[in-house]
């Protein structure tokens, strides 16, 4: 997070913004003179130095990522691309789905996605979410157009029509809780002025912001206003790789593994108004993931 600091040398008052980060296990910090007073427009000068940071820090190996991961699909048979698409079609549903309670394993999920054999002794709507993740996730990426409310709808609909018939699909009129996290999503009053607020932000940033901090930001902006009784998790992780896959980032898991350290960013951010709690979590979790394609 940047931040104001005053520095008082032979009894002049200067002031500097600062950024703190972590290289090598050790703490380092980069830093921008103000001057003697504060300018009026601190908080511009504020983004700047973010944005130059983030440029420094981490976009540019996001885009050697970007720049690895398509000289390899060049070099990738399509019917060895099909394959890996559905692979990971299989371990994307697996996990979003096992971090909001499913009990299907990852064999389980392969075996009925992949050879439509369906595990016995397992919950007929884990079944059917299941399949329902895949097919919406198979829409996604044939998706062309740019994201928008009705959109974000029919996907919600598409995956729980089938076990939630009556939330499936429609914002929710009731105010609701995340189990085991101290914030408390919006109120529906406030519903219908915030999505009209994040789709005009997503609309006026997906050309200036970074892709991956913009799929990251989609993630968290939208699972914080939380609009649907249920599904708002898996929909945020959808929206995330719609962003990556759209401008040729390779797409991102959040493992179940992850969960906790996950919720923590997540709540954290919303507790505190602080999008880069998240970010920060988000970008190492990217670049850990992809990191063969920085060597």
């Amino acid at each position: 997070m940047v931040s104001v600091k005053k520095k008082i040398i032979n009894g002049n008052t200067y002031y500097y913004l600062e950024q703190s980060f972590r290289k090598n296990g050790k703490i380092n910090k980069k830093e921008k003179y103000l001057g003697p007073t504060l300018p009026k427009n601190i908080e511009k000068i504020k983004e700047e130095f973010q944005k130059e940071f983030y440029q420094e820090t981490w976009f540019n190996r996001f885009d050697i990522i970007k720049e690895q991961f398509i000289k390899e699909k060049r070099n990738i048979p399509l019917s060895l691309e099909k394959k890996q698409t559905e692979q990971f079609a299989t371990t994307f549903t697996y996990n979003t789905n096992r971090i909001e309670g499913s009990t299907i394993t990852l064999r389980e999920t392969a075996d009925l996605l992949e050879r439509g054999i369906s595990p016995s002794q397992r919950p007929v709507e884990d079944i059917k979410e299941t399949e329902a993740h895949k097919k919406v996730f198979t829409d996604m990426l044939a998706y062309k157009k740019e994201i928008a409310l009705p959109t974000v709808l029919y996907w919600h609909k598409q995956l729980f029509q089938d076990t939630k018939p009556d939330t499936a699909g429609k914002i929710r009129q009731h105010p609701v809780g995340i189990s085991g996290s101290k914030f408390l999503p919006p109120y529906p009053i406030e519903l219908d002025f915030l999505l009209r607020d994040f789709f005009d932000w997503y609309h006026e940033n997906k050309k200036t912001l970074h892709p991956v901090r913009l799929a990251g930001l989609a993630h968290l902006k939208f699972v914080t206003i939380h609009p649907f009784g249920d599904g708002n998790g898996r929909l945020s992780r959808l929206l995330m790789n719609y962003v990556l896959h759209k401008n040729g980032y390779p797409m991102l898991i959040i493992p179940y593994s992850q969960r906790r350290s996950y919720y923590t960013a997540l709540e954290r951010s919303q507790l505190k108004k602080d999008e880069n709690i998240f970010i920060l979590w988000f970008f190492k979790r990217y670049l850990k993931e992809y990191k063969q394609y920085l060597i």
